[in-house]
């Protein structure tokens, strides 16, 4: 299979920097292509097949930077797109419905060899966690027709006919939130295991030396695609701002018609605190123990706009404005406080 670009383990330094505070990736890091997309190592050994995955015209995706607002948005979409089944939007968990394209390259092998003897080689278990780490690229071949898939690679490693063969959808929020919940999110599960502060993510973050970094090349990707008759690009704090019309928006480009109330329905279904608590969001499955680390917030946090205030330094927040200043030259693309 073809693969476009360079693959290059990052500086040994970095590699030894990031790997003693993620304890997930047990080898190491890679930079990808002409904007040096950080990556691990299991990426690496699959890339190709990831760019090369068979795109189908009834496709929809979901494209993001974590923690932009991806889980929501997909609930929302995978709704629009099912004639607004709650029962099994209820029953059935996310992540069957809707699901994530590179899950498996995030659970390190040694990782997974570890949750299996932690969980004393039980055959529920060891099966669950088979099929969470069945390769992407593999997994969607067995997906029944209007597939939704989600994705946070950036649109330049999936496939090139992406966007001119299906729907997608590219969600952005601004970097400091994002940060934020990112940092969280990294603590919480321990296959990406982050051991330090916020302040060390954030400078991490800052420096595009955490997973999928550089936040600006992936956002700008699907920016430059905005206009794409195939792209529907939202903000997250528009959604937070006026959901119903998000919902309208995002209805009309999946060509669907809702009345008030349907629409007033899907604005209680989404509502965080009974988003949060949808069994049906559950990341893992409950058959695995030991996945996530107990004492940290859940998958499904706040879900505000602005919460970065109450993490960042004076210090941090004034470099964190220098910061943005300095990329938003080289784009029009502008991210609301």
């Amino acid at each position: 299979m073809s693969f476009p670009y360079e693959i290059k383990s990052v500086d040994p330094e970095l590699n030894k920097e990031i790997l003693s505070v993620f304890s997930g990736e047990r080898q190491g890091y890679y930079h990808v292509g002409p904007k040096k997309y950080l990556l691990n190592s299991s990426y690496a050994k699959e890339a190709a097949q990831y760019y090369n995955v068979e795109v189908r015209p009834d496709d929809v995706w979901v494209v993001t930077y974590p923690r932009s607002g991806t889980t929501w948005t997909q609930e929302l979409v995978w709704l629009l797109n099912n004639n607004l089944d709650y029962d099994r939007a209820l029953k059935e968990r996310l992540n069957e419905r809707f699901p994530y394209l590179e899950i498996s390259v995030l659970v390190h092998e040694g990782f997974r060899k570890d949750i299996i003897e932690y969980n004393n080689n039980d055959p529920d278990c060891i099966e669950a966690l088979k099929k969470m780490c069945e390769p992407g690229y593999e997994a969607v071949k067995k997906m029944e027709s209007p597939r939704h898939i989600k994705s946070h690679y950036p649109l330049s490693l999936l496939p090139p006919n992406l966007v001119d063969t299906c729907k997608v959808i590219y969600v952005a929020r601004n970097p400091r939130d994002v940060a934020v919940s990112y940092y969280y999110q990294n603590r919480l599960l321990k296959f990406m295991g982050f051991e330090a502060d916020f302040a060390k993510f954030w400078d991490l973050f800052q420096r595009d030396s955490v997973l999928w970094a550089p936040f600006w090349s992936h956002v700008e990707e699907g920016w430059e695609l905005r206009n794409h008759p195939n792209m529907l690009f939202l903000f997250y704090e528009d959604m937070k701002k006026d959901l119903p019309a998000a919902i309208r928006k995002v209805a009309a480009f999946l060509n669907k018609t809702l009345t008030d109330d349907q629409v007033a329905k899907l604005v209680s279904h989404l509502d965080i605190n009974n988003f949060k608590n949808n069994p049906a969001m559950k990341q893992i499955p409950d058959v695995i123990k030991g996945m996530e680390r107990d004492g940290e917030p859940g998958f499904v946090r706040q879900g505000k706009t602005g919460s970065w205030r109450a993490e960042f330094t004076p210090e941090m927040s004034a470099k964190a404005d220098a910061w943005m200043r300095e990329h938003e030259k080289h784009t029009d693309l502008r991210f609301q406080l």
